[in-house]
């Protein structure tokens, strides 16, 4: 499946996956009003083995799935950072 990655310019760290690419449509309207503008970062395949740095690539395959989108917000300070964080790319 493939993933269309826009980071948001208003929110720092908060990245927003797409199934078709600029397909913006698909937010809801008071969730692009608090995102601001999104930059195009990087289109990937989510395949079953894909590791991503901070999400669940299960999760982001089952919300584009059902909604078209996935939204990735920044890490909570404190929080444990998983062991085996990979690059997305």
């Amino acid at each position: 499946m493939q993933a269309y990655v826009y980071k948001s310019l208003r929110k720092p760290d908060t990245y927003v996956f797409l199934s078709a690419r600029d397909d913006f449509a698909r937010l809801p309207e008071p969730v692009l009003q608090q995102l601001g503008s999104l930059q195009f970062v990087l289109e990937v395949e989510l395949s079953p083995e894909r590791k991503l740095a901070r999400a669940d690539a299960a999760t982001v395959r089952e919300n584009l799935v059902a909604r078209g989108f996935h939204i990735q917000f920044p890490p909570v300070p404190g929080a444990p950072v998983a062991e085996a964080a990979q690059p997305d790319a």
